[in-house]
């Protein structure tokens, strides 16, 4: 496979972040349904945990990749 060029790394790099604003969003949404529908809520409340998990997973893994070139 071609190597990732910089700018390809920035665009990941970017992404990854999108999984904080969707957690964020997630834990809004959460907030405004948590005394009206409670199911929701904690549906809400997993997504958020979920869209954390897969920042910090995503950003293990691409610090991974951009040392797997240094070798």
């Amino acid at each position: 496979t071609p190597p990732i060029n910089k700018i390809q790394m920035k665009i990941l790099s970017f992404l990854q972040y999108l999984y904080l604003g969707f957690a964020a969003l997630f834990l809004y949404d959460m907030s405004n349904k948590w005394n009206s529908d409670r199911n929701a809520a904690y549906l809400s409340l997993f997504f958020a945990v979920l869209a954390v998990f897969m920042f910090f997973f995503r950003k293990k893994f691409r610090k991974r990749f951009e040392d797997r070139g240094k070798i």
